[in-house]
């Protein structure tokens, strides 16, 4: 399997909410995964912020990152 390194600099829902779903679709397809997160990317390592702002196509953060959390998918800020 690949390592792949999921990186988010970018604050806005969309942006996060995207790297949140790759990162878990890596993991759960079996590969080496870790999450950085620099700039406005940062923004979403507080755990006070709300996931549940919708993207353009109705997913949200709480889909995705709760599992890299459970599953200990590091996650670098």
């Amino acid at each position: 399997m690949a390592t792949i390194t999921v990186y988010l600099k970018r604050g806005d829902v969309d942006a996060a909410t995207r790297a949140f779903q790759m990162a878990k679709v890596a993991h759960s397809q079996g590969h080496q995964t870790s999450l950085f997160m620099s700039d406005d990317g940062v923004y979403w390592a507080d755990k006070n912020r709300s996931l549940d702002e919708k993207t353009g196509t109705n997913d949200t953060a709480s889909e995705f990152l709760p599992y890299l959390v459970e599953n200990e998918v590091p996650i670098y800020v």
